[in-house]
């Protein structure tokens, strides 16, 4: 059997950017690809790549409370949903309180089983 190189972080970043670039189209012009890839070398951001998808979460640091914000996702659903517990377990490690997520109002019906509820409603507004 022949085993391959593991890919390093660019080539996975590569292979999942357009994942992320679908999931970017949805930000609001927050990020460009360049700036998740600047994020993950920096390690303000961790990058979740899985087979069929992939994630980007930050941590996000409150006066009262640690949070992985998953602020990024793309690829197949299940896939996705895959990565939930091994990203709760991380969050645990990190002595994070809970968990959030920004993105589409559907992502509340899929993570209901999950354990997630809709805490609040984002709007925006362009100026």
């Amino acid at each position: 059997m022949v085993y391959s190189e593991p890919m390093t972080i660019d080539q996975e970043l590569e292979r999942c950017r357009e994942w992320i670039e679908s999931a970017l189209a949805f930000s609001g012009g927050t990020h460009e690809f360049s700036d998740i890839v600047e994020g993950i070398h920096s390690l303000r951001y961790q990058f979740w790549a899985a087979e069929r998808g992939c994630a980007v979460t930050e941590i996000i640091v409150y006066p009262r409370k640690r949070v992985l914000h998953v602020f990024l996702a793309g690829g197949e659903m299940d896939q996705i949903l895959d990565m939930e517990s091994s990203a709760a377990e991380f969050a645990r490690q990190q002595n994070c309180h809970g968990m959030s997520l920004a993105g589409r109002k559907g992502w509340s019906k899929v993570l209901k089983d999950y354990g997630w509820n809709e805490a609040f409603t984002t709007l925006s507004k362009e100026l």
